[in-house]
């Protein structure tokens, strides 16, 4: 058994030991996205998925899910309890407007605190609509 002594000591030290800061979700700088293999959108914004089911777009939207989304909605999209769950996220075009609003302009509390963040201006299309081929791939259900 440990000496009274030792305790101390670890103890001391563990308290002496600078502290990170702690931040809420969302305080993390995004991770870039490459898309290279998939078809340009252009400059207008698409209401529905063009890469629904598209292995290379699953493949690149799992990757900017998981540097980028994991973690608040969850990895594998399983949320534990911060973000919404995505895997009940409706399939088809009425759940690519939901989305595809909501990644493009985030989300805030009615006092104005930002929930989540808007990454128009930081992802590009191609990027997003990956990763809603991703989500849509493991899909609840």
């Amino acid at each position: 058994m440990p000496s009274l002594r030792i305790v101390l000591a670890v103890a001391a030290v563990i308290a002496a030991a600078p502290v990170a800061p702690v931040y809420a979700h969302g305080d993390v700088t995004p991770q870039p996205i490459d898309v290279t293999g998939l078809d340009p959108l252009g400059e207008e914004w698409r209401t529905e998925n063009p890469y629904r089911e598209n292995p290379k777009a699953i493949e690149i939207g799992t990757s900017g899910y998981n540097q980028n989304c994991a973690r608040c909605h969850g990895l594998e999209v399983i949320s534990g309890g911060l973000a919404p769950d995505l895997r009940y996220l409706e399939k088809g075009k009425a759940g690519d407007e939901w989305f595809i609003e909501r990644i493009r302009n985030g989300a805030k509390k009615q006092d104005g605190t930002t929930i989540m963040p808007a990454f128009e201006g930081t992802f590009s299309q191609e990027a997003m609509w990956a990763i809603r081929a991703y989500i849509e791939s493991v899909a609840a259900e």
